[in-house]
């Protein structure tokens, strides 16, 4: 795997010498590696608290699997979603630091789909003594693209085409991409934004008429689309309704962790807008300590008496927090046995399955707990299982009773 990884780097530091330049213009781009190096370590940290989850047994194959995929969809996304198409004085910067963290994702998973497995072997990525080069690096992305001919039903292969071709600034085609992606799949909420995107790019940075129509379609399906929340805020930016747009950007502050670089560039935008309409200056965010105190949810867990008939005093209790919209995944969890029932709990952010899905992160929770005979995390038929109503992270006294068997 080491020189996968080595390979990998330099199909994104030759690709990074011909994308940057441009984007960046007179600025400097040597804080762009450092910020790649630290993406891509990050990625792999998360990977790594995955399995060694999995090892522990607190979280099932079919959970580590979804948590995987949110993670490299987040990554891909999070790290291009500075790409917007707004102009300001910093949105040259935001998009060179954005494609430079996203180019060397792209690249790996371009590798792992269209490269050769041979290069592999040791000595591979230098067998023939010159550098790999941009004609190469498109050259891997025709590969894909005559792949997709002959697989035209695959979403996943032409959402992949749709951000290669994307990072290489060849927007029409990937916009053409996006297309077939987008006429194959059920509603995507950031299938869509990327097809806006993509679509704007290749008609001279300009979202009005379809991109800004596929835009309002991705926040329909999921309001809480950081980049339709992006883009929506830019269209409105751009028609000077300057309100509309802080409301668009703030939406991302709910949705993103506080201090990552989106949500940074995201105050930067609001600030502008603000500043534009007249608006005061909006008030400091709450120091990271204040913050994590309010990340918390305390109650107490009990059972109901027809299933304290049924349940063993040796049988496991997960009580955990979870969205309470999007995906499932538990964003805190702790383990009781049924003779500690009833139980205190206080669920926090130190008891995260992974570094990105936190507490924190939502404005509404659902807490729960769940008496699983097997011991098994996933829930199965004949577990017993108690939820609370959605909650605010912050929330104490909450009485989540373990009622109903699970079907």
């Amino acid at each position: 795997m080491t020189v996968f990884w080595s390979i990998a780097a330099l199909l994104a530091a030759v690709a990074l010498t011909f994308v940057l330049p441009a984007l960046l213009g007179r600025r400097r781009a040597t804080g762009a590696a450092t910020a790649d190096a630290a993406n891509v370590a990050i990625h792999r940290d998360q990977l790594k608290e995955l399995d060694a989850d999995l090892a522990a047994g607190t979280l099932s194959p079919e959970q580590r699997d979804e948590a995987r995929r949110e993670i490299e969809q987040r990554l891909l996304d999070d790290l291009r979603a500075g790409d917007g198409t707004r102009a300001s004085p910093a949105s040259g910067r935001r998009t060179g630091m954005a494609v430079a963290a996203a180019l060397p994702v792209a690249a790996l998973l371009l590798y792992l789909a269209v490269g050769n497995p041979a290069a592999l072997a040791p000595g591979a990525a230098s067998r023939d003594g010159h550098a790999i080069t941009r004609e190469q690096i498109e050259g891997m992305v025709e590969r894909l693209a005559e792949r997709m001919k002959e697989n035209p039903d695959d979403v996943k292969g032409w959402t992949m085409l749709g951000r290669s071709y994307a990072v290489l600034d060849r927007h029409a085609e990937a916009a053409a991409a996006y297309v077939n992606a987008v006429k194959r799949s059920e509603p995507d909420a950031q299938l869509l934004a990327d097809y806006a995107d993509a679509l704007a790019m290749a008609q001279g940075r300009n979202l009005r008429g379809e991109p800004e129509r596929l835009i309002a379609q991705a926040l329909q399906v999921d309001p809480r689309n950081v980049k339709a929340l992006l883009l929506a805020g830019t269209v409105a930016f751009q028609d000077k309704k300057f309100k509309d747009a802080i409301a668009y950007w703030e939406r991302i502050l709910t949705v993103v962790p506080p201090d990552s670089d989106i949500a940074d560039s995201a105050r930067d935008s609001i600030a502008d807008a603000r500043a534009l309409a007249g608006m005061p200056k909006a008030p400091p965010p709450a120091k990271p300590g204040v913050a994590a105190v309010a990340a918390t949810v305390s109650g107490t867990v009990r059972l109901s008496p027809g299933i304290a008939a049924k349940a063993s005093p040796d049988d496991t209790v997960f009580i955990f927090a979870r969205p309470a919209e999007g995906p499932r995944m538990p964003l805190a969890v702790m383990r009781k046995r049924v003779r500690d029932l009833p139980t205190a709990f206080t669920l926090d952010d130190s008891m995260a399955m992974t570094p990105t899905a936190k507490l924190s992160n939502h404005a509404q929770v659902v807490v729960g707990a769940r008496v699983s005979r097997s011991g098994n995390p996933a829930v199965q038929p004949g577990d017993f299982e108690g939820l609370s109503t959605q909650v605010r992270p912050g929330a104490t006294g909450i009485a989540v009773v373990i009622s109903s068997e699970v079907r």
